[in-house]
């Protein structure tokens, strides 16, 4: 199973925060897992530290995916149109794009985003 994490997933396996249930550690740490780390978090950490909205740690998030043996997820142009033809259950441009990228790329999300739960995407609960 190819999993793709949110951006909160991620942050939360990097810090080594409790609040990445044991369902998603244990999913994670399957060595047939392969687990990818979208441009698109890259992008929302970096706007939401500028925003002062975001407390996330120092360094840079291509070093965090390369330490923990994650993959980098590139976004091209056919997921912008997807996320763009989503039907707007879900606003967050981010979360979308994330969406499209799972569908597309035929990935299972690590979300604890419940508005998620609307689109035609696989997801294991990041909380649990």
């Amino acid at each position: 199973m190819r999993l793709l994490l949110d951006t909160h997933a991620f942050l939360w396996w990097i810090e080594d925060d409790p609040s990445l249930g044991s369902a998603a550690r244990a999913a994670i740490v399957v060595p047939t897992n392969p687990v990818y780390v979208s441009a698109v978090s890259a992008w929302e950490i970096a706007i939401k530290r500028s925003k002062g909205t975001l407390e996330a740690p120092r360094g840079d998030v291509g070093t965090w995916i390369a330490q923990e043996g994650f993959a980098e997820l590139e976004i091209a142009v056919r997921h912008g149109t997807a996320a763009g033809a989503l039907p707007l259950h879900h606003r967050d441009p981010f979360d979308r794009l994330l969406v499209a990228q799972s569908q597309l790329e035929d990935m299972t999300l690590v979300t604890s985003d419940a508005g998620l739960t609307a689109y035609d995407v696989r997801i294991i609960r990041a909380d649990r």
